[in-house]
């Protein structure tokens, strides 16, 4: 059947009662698994709060999800009527009357064609309402609404004990019904029928706020079992009665430990290296003008680049404005629309109430299936809504995300006067990982800063780095420390400047040095040199010296030889001879 969903499997019902699941998606989980099972609830609720939607869907879900068939009894609408209408919201009724899954009957009760005489009793309802069951094997009733038995009789004593009766009959039969009444200003009913349906009560609520409509439910009370007590709203949308209460979303949510690239490489550097974990949330908070969407853009882009799905969720700005100025810094996300990677979902945040707006990015989330969203910027929801309104319906919407894993990045305008442990919605508590963007002035210029205030599960960078929007995206600039702190900008540029005229004289000074040893060196080498050349010249001479004396003393030896020849001597006793002749000499 067009229009319905297979809901999700019902809480587990409290132990001791029976519970008959509705189908609908929220209301079984704040009352714990469904209705009341055989026993009638009373459904209250000023006009167009959404009595019969809620009472029709009942019995649809349970004929199409639970193989329970039902009958819608209708004192106000005729058949017609009912079936144009809610054919128009995607329930095919023809088909279903068509299967025997829910039987119609519309009792007309027209003020002037009746006279009140003698004893007044349902008889009638009675019997028509157990063919219908009958035909049906209906499990589940629905009247709609009561109010009008009551508008032609003025003895409402002898109506109520009839209605009593009408209850203790449903019950007998072990039918699950919901009854529609219409409130009272002092009773939730103008009869006081709470009286006589106690067993579970609900009231809706169409309210009028700042000029936005929003839908209230709330259990007043649900006999026998737990249940939400708070106001929970909800939406009557194309696919049907839809309320997402925070009590139906756990912490239940899976974890993955890969991680993310964040688009901006020295980004991913003081996030220990390795970007965001996937499935978590990132808050980028900051004032205007800080460059939080451009930080969007960057981790959008690096998600398509890897050929994943994003979706882009704008309250401020139109989709080919958006394109446009990321361009400005080397962004294109236009390529990433013509893939059918990137889808926008572009509206104002007063053009409907909150309800609507989680439900349209729900719709959108769950018919593109992305692996990203970037909600831009969340502050301007605060226009629908107060603040713990918004803080409730982003607490549903980050849930939702994180147990699909998609990984969030949330921006958020901060005033300038916002401390930096906290933002204007509170979302900070429920990010995973917050970066905060600041403007700093100095020296009549402003300067992009930003640092981590927390990354849960990592390790992270805790200094203040200064970052450009170039035409080739985000940078982030080296931490450069002053003497009196982190300097950025102009200031930053002079100390540089000093810092760079200081280390050109001291690169002179060390140069004069070099050079002044050099030059001692060259001294000293050429002083070297001389004492060589002077010690290679002595040498010389010395050796020349020693080579003629050497000469001399053969000269010698040779002529001593050549005299012994010519004297006769014995030339191996020459010396002795002399020595003899010597003494021979002195005897004579």
């Amino acid at each position: 059947m067009a229009g319905i969903k297979k809901s999700r499997k019902a809480s587990s019902p409290s132990p001791g009662l029976a519970k008959c699941p509705t189908g609908i998606t929220g209301l079984d989980e704040i009352t714990g698994g469904g209705l009341p099972q055989g026993r009638p609830t009373l459904v209250c609720g000023g006009a167009g709060c959404g009595k019969t939607f809620l009472g029709m869907e009942f019995l649809v879900r349970g004929a199409s999800q639970y193989d329970e068939p039902g009958v819608f009894v209708s004192f106000e609408e005729s058949e017609k009527d009912l079936l144009e209408n809610f054919t128009s919201n995607g329930f095919d009724l023809n088909a279903m009357l068509a299967k025997n899954k829910i039987a119609i009957d519309h009792v007309f009760i027209d003020r002037k064609e009746i006279e009140e005489t003698g004893e007044y009793d349902l008889e009638g309802l009675f019997i028509r309402l157990d063919m219908a069951i009958k035909e049906v094997k209906a499990k589940r009733v629905v009247l709609d609404t009561i109010e009008s038995l009551f508008s032609s009789f003025s003895n409402e004593g002898i109506l109520r004990a009839e209605l009593r009766r009408l209850f203790r009959w449903l019950k007998d039969k072990g039918l699950t019904a919901i009854i529609t009444a219409e409130r009272g200003k002092e009773t939730f009913t103008r009869h006081g029928l709470e009286e006589y349906v106690a067993d579970c009560v609900i009231v809706l609520d169409h309210r009028v706020e700042k000029q936005l409509s929003t839908r209230r439910l709330r259990i007043v009370k649900y006999r026998g079992s737990a249940h939400g007590v708070d106001e929970y709203p909800f939406l009557i949308y194309r696919t049907g009665f839809s309320m997402l209460p925070i009590t139906s979303l756990g912490l239940k949510q899976a974890v993955s430990p890969e991680r993310i690239s964040s688009g901006i490489d020295r980004l991913d550097a003081m996030l220990s290296g390795r970007g965001y974990y996937r499935g978590s949330t990132i808050l980028v908070s900051g004032t205007a003008g800080t460059g939080k969407t451009s930080f969007a853009a960057c981790f959008l882009d690096s998600v398509c680049s890897r050929g994943e799905r994003a979706v882009y969720l704008s309250f401020e700005e139109s989709p080919s404005q958006i394109i446009r100025n990321m361009k400005s810094i080397g962004i294109d996300l236009d390529k990433w629309v013509r893939k059918g990677l990137i889808q926008f979902h572009a509206v104002r945040p007063t053009f409907y109430g909150l309800e609507s707006h989680l439900k349209g990015m729900h719709r959108v989330i769950e018919d593109f299936k992305p692996a990203a969203v970037v909600v831009d910027p969340i502050s301007n929801l605060v226009s629908a809504g107060d603040e713990q309104e918004v803080k409730s319906m982003l607490m549903r919407l980050m849930d939702f995300l994180k147990g699909e894993l998609i990984t969030t990045v949330c921006t958020d305008l901060t005033a300038g006067a916002t401390t930096v442990q906290e933002t204007e919605i509170g979302l900070s508590s429920l990010s995973d990982t917050w970066i905060l963007l600041r403007l700093i002035e100095n020296g009549g210029e402003r300067n992009r800063t930003l640092y981590i205030v927390k990354s849960r599960g990592m390790e992270h960078s805790e200094q203040i780095r200064e970052f450009r929007l170039t035409d080739k995206g985000v940078q982030l600039l080296d931490v450069y420390v002053g003497p009196g702190g982190v300097l950025t900008g102009s200031a930053r540029a002079a100390q540089e400047a000093q810092d760079e005229a200081e280390a050109l004289i001291r690169k002179q000074k060390l140069e004069l040095m070099r050079r002044e040893v050099e030059r001692k060196e060259a001294l000293y080498q050429a002083e070297l040199t001389a004492l060589k050349a002077r010690f290679e010249y002595d040498k010389e001479e010395s050796q020349l010296a020693i080579s003629q004396s050497e000469n001399r003393e053969a000269v010698l030896k040779q002529e001593k030889f050549y005299l012994a020849g010519i004297r006769k001597a014995d030339l191996k006793s020459t010396d002795g001879g002399k020595k003899r002749g010597t003494r021979n000499e002195k005897s004579r």
